[in-house]
């Protein structure tokens, strides 16, 4: 009788290992354009009340600057969360935190609204600026959420960029559920 709990057990192990390394199969490389050193590309997008905004208008001040999957995703909301403990300081640091995410407008208004703290949304539904950055996840939309978000998103980054338009830290999730610690973006911010 022991041999079948030390079956069901190793078999258990082995499927929780694939499950993880499929995840970090799907890991990759942060793109060119977006390593620490290099000038934060520009593109438009659309803010929460449907202005357009472009990412040359960061110049002047830091900025922290997240592109998220939306709110369909539990390890998005916990990383919007804990950020939200961190606002105070990040915005004391003279920085701009700004997440971009291809959530429709009324979504994004209700998780702000939500939390309580004035972070600015970025909108990229259709996932122009995702792809033109290389971080379009493919397939990565449950099927019960596809009907309001598509198919795909984006792959969880975090960028923190300073006064100049410069990126000075990148951090592609590991996998899904891996997300920056925002003490992290905080230090970095302040060695600016």
């Amino acid at each position: 009788m022991d041999w079948i709990w030390i079956l069901i057990i190793a078999i258990g192990a082995a499927l929780i290992v694939i499950w993880l390394s499929r995840d970090k199969i799907r890991a990759r490389q942060v793109p060119a354009g977006l390593r620490p050193g290099m000038a934060f590309p520009d593109f438009t997008a659309v803010d929460e009340t449907g202005k357009s905004v472009s990412s040359a208008s960061l110049r002047g001040s830091p900025a922290v600057l997240l592109f998220v999957r939306g709110t369909w995703c539990p390890f998005c909301s916990k990383q919007v969360a804990n950020l939200a403990k961190y606002y105070k300081e990040i915005n004391d640091t003279g920085a701009r935190l700004i997440l971009i995410t291809p959530s429709p407008l009324a979504t994004t208004r209700r998780v702000a609204d939500f939390f309580k703290v004035e972070f600015e949304f970025w909108l990229d539904e259709s996932l122009e600026i995702a792809n033109s950055l290389g971080l379009v996840l493919e397939s990565a939309v449950p099927e019960d959420y596809q009907k309001e978000y598509g198919e795909d998103s984006v792959w969880p980054t975090s960028l923190v960029i300073d006064a100049d338009g410069i990126i000075r830290y990148t951090a592609l999730s590991r996998f899904i559920a891996d997300r920056p610690n925002p003490e992290k973006l905080l230090a970095v911010l302040r060695t600016l």
